[in-house]
């Protein structure tokens, strides 16, 4: 497979990976042969990325973060357990959630602990948009990852593991209709989005089985740097480190992932982004960590070399994960050729990456509205 913008697809390629809407539920299969009439159809439900089968690909193995099993285990009991809160009264007795969310937290655990060169993963692209479920798993795995790479026992990955699949519980209560609205908010429904912070503290802070600073984490994790968060302003050290590895991958999944408001971004893009905040909206040493662990050009991804040709990541280098091996498939003319070819840019350090998917990359410093 190989991964590209809805821009190179042409009729008759097969679809690689299948593409789901907001509820889960799967839209396109793989394997189904693309028409114009599907290619128009994809680019307009927003998606700009889709995996595609190819024959010189058939080879490379893509890594994952969870099992399946574990995937769906997680994504039923965050989805059951937030839809029990929905409604705006957390004055409902909720269901054990300490209880609930431990036994899920140690699945995923054993998977991210079980792999010891594990890296942050392009997950939602290829999706129609994605759901508050969605971003409650995928910020827990970024989190995990980013917290065993700065030396985290058990007890503190199970801590931020807890409250990063948490962090987002407070959107329980917000009304629907501000969450899902596809422009931009106003002043006072952003005011109505901020509270969530405040309403996640107060739903897990007495919960049995949830520990306090997991608690914190929802609480925290859209302070900043510079004191222009919220809810409270905090400043630097007065913001605890699970805040601040939170507001990093919180905003890095809400960049790489569609909205109903925006486009998902290229891993390199969002990573750019967040640099732009090192030192004021994110903390510079866990940001650099967090680069290290973050596969800026994921595997399968089409990129143009600054010689001109086209290739396709096959391989990534733990150690540098800006320099992967990439699979040579046409000549800097455009020429597809017979026989590609491997490039390992460990080896060949004059030859760069120069473009993503012959998409010009746009760059802004500013944040998602909210994530």
């Amino acid at each position: 497979m190989r991964l590209v913008p809805i821009a190179m697809l042409e009729p008759g390629m097969k679809l690689g990976k299948r593409i789901y809407n907001d509820e889960g539920m799967v839209l396109l299969r793989e394997q189904i042969e693309l028409t114009t009439h599907l290619i128009k159809r994809i680019s307009q439900l927003g998606i700009r990325y889709v995996y595609i089968q190819d024959p010189h690909m058939e080879d490379i193995e893509f890594p994952v973060m969870l099992r399946e099993e574990t995937r769906i285990r997680a994504m039923k009991e965050i989805k059951e357990q937030f839809t029990s809160l929905a409604g705006g009264n957390m004055k409902n007795k909720y269901p054990y959630l300490g209880k609930k969310f431990t036994g899920v937290m140690e699945l995923i655990l054993e998977d991210i602990c079980s792999q010891p060169g594990v890296m942050i993963m392009m997950t939602g692209m290829h999706t129609m948009d994605h759901t508050l479920y969605d971003h409650s798993l995928n910020v827990c795995i970024h989190s995990l990852i980013l917290g065993k790479a700065l030396g985290y026992d058990k007890n503190k990955l199970m801590e931020i593991g807890l409250g990063a699949m948490l962090h987002d519980i407070g959107k329980t209560q917000i009304p629907p209709h501000i969450l899902q609205k596809p422009g931009k908010l106003t002043p006072e429904e952003y005011e109505i989005v901020k509270n969530h912070t405040l309403y996640g503290f107060k739903l897990l802070k007495d919960e049995p089985g949830i520990p306090l600073l997991s608690a914190h984490c929802a609480l925290q994790h859209h302070e900043r740097m510079d004191g222009q968060g919220y809810p409270q302003g905090l400043k630097g050290s007065d913001i605890h480190e699970y805040g601040k590895l939170l507001a990093l991958t919180d905003s890095y999944d809400a960049m790489t992932t569609n909205r109903i408001y925006q486009n998902a971004l290229l891993p390199h893009q969002a990573v750019e982004m967040l640099f732009a905040g090192s030192g004021t909206l994110y903390d510079q040493h866990i940001l650099e960590v967090f680069r290290d662990y973050v596969a800026i050009y994921p595997i399968g991804l089409t990129v143009q070399l600054i010689t001109g040709d086209t290739a396709v990541v096959v391989r990534i280098h733990p150690e540098a994960p800006h320099r992967p091996v990439v699979r040579v498939i046409t000549d800097s003319e455009g020429r597809k050729l017979h026989t590609p070819y491997d490039l390992d840019l460990m080896e060949h350090l004059s030859v760069m990456i120069a473009g993503v998917g012959g998409e010009a990359v746009m760059m802004t410093s500013e944040e998602p509205q909210f994530t």
